[in-house]
């Protein structure tokens, strides 16, 4: 990767961010535009995409389903708490559950805000479900 400029895929990116701005969205929008997202990735980042999705609607409905620079995200009064990255966003080897400064997760003066997933294990659900109550608490 050269140090010079932005990758295609971090390009990508940022335009996915500047059509989001400009699109003035409800919660309707919002949610359309985060299935779109997910339907259009390839597996297995679709299935784990979904199984977050479905995780946080039933455990966190307060926040508004959106996209986040062309990612699933999650937010409360337009600020993102939490989003999902799949692995093929970045040519990365997992995807990541992220989670932004407005999630409660605080735990002393350090903690994860990060979480790499290859797959969505029964394990993993419940683990995650209670990372998105506690950063809504």
């Amino acid at each position: 990767m050269s140090t010079q400029g932005f990758t295609a895929e971090e390009r990508a990116a940022m335009k996915a961010r500047v059509r989001e701005e400009k699109a003035a969205k409800t919660r309707e929008a919002g949610e359309a535009a985060l299935r779109e997202a997910i339907a259009a990735m390839p597996e297995p980042d679709r299935t784990i995409a979904a199984g977050i999705d479905a995780i946080v609607t039933a455990n966190a409905p307060e926040l508004a389903p959106k996209t986040w620079y062309g990612m699933p995200s999650y937010a409360k009064d337009d600020k993102v708490v939490c989003f999902f990255q799949p692995a093929s966003k970045f040519k990365m080897r997992y995807a990541t559950l992220g989670f932004n400064e407005t999630a409660h997760l605080d735990d002393g003066t350090m903690w994860p805000v990060a979480f790499a997933l290859t797959e969505l294990t029964a394990a993993d659900e419940a683990r995650i479900v209670a990372l998105v109550q506690q950063a809504v608490s």
